[in-house]
């Protein structure tokens, strides 16, 4: 090490080790990873607009605000993304024919319960289901997209009861 101390090209080398100038040794406890928890996440409100917006663009643009990947502070184990509204869900669109071809399979638990259903008949009956659905399948497969899902608010129409918590205005492109 001595060899090397003074020479300018083996100095971002022996910092990176750990030796700084004169022999010194670096701390290298100090850079510490910070992952957010429940405590220090700062979730906010977001509000979309779904009119003529494209179902899967519109669920993974959900989905990553959901799941805070948008964040500097993304932690992949806590629920540090933000809480979503998206209204005039009835107005979203659907690409090609997958209105009246996408099928909805469901089961009654019972022997030959296989029920199936198209995105025009899920639609007429509940649109905001079809959305949440969407985004649900882009979310990971655990317990923490159930406590994920708490956070996705949907509505058929132009009006929310969550004014009060002031939600920002998302632009999907």
């Amino acid at each position: 090490m001595d060899l090397f101390k003074n020479s300018t090209t083996f100095a971002p080398l022996l910092n990176r080790i750990g030796v700084g100038k004169n022999n010194e040794t670096v701390d290298t406890l100090s850079f510490k990873t910070i992952s957010a928890n429940q405590a220090t996440a700062n979730k906010e409100w977001v509000i979309i607009d779904a009119q003529d917006v494209v179902l899967g663009r519109l669920a993974s643009h959900v989905a990553q605000l959901m799941r805070g990947k948008h964040k500097t502070n993304f932690t992949p184990h806590c629920d540090c993304g933000d809480n979503v509204i998206i209204v005039n869900c009835a107005g979203v669109r659907f690409t090609g024919k997958k209105l009246t071809q996408k099928q909805y399979v469901s089961h009654t638990g019972y022997p030959g319960g296989q029920r199936f259903a198209t995105a025009a008949v899920k639609m007429a009956k509940n649109p905001g289901w079809v959305i949440q659905e969407a985004v649900k399948g882009m979310l990971p497969k655990n317990k923490l997209s159930h406590q994920l899902m708490g956070n996705l608010h949907v509505y058929a129409g132009n009006t929310h009861p969550h004014t009060a918590q002031k939600p920002k205005e998302y632009k999907i492109s």
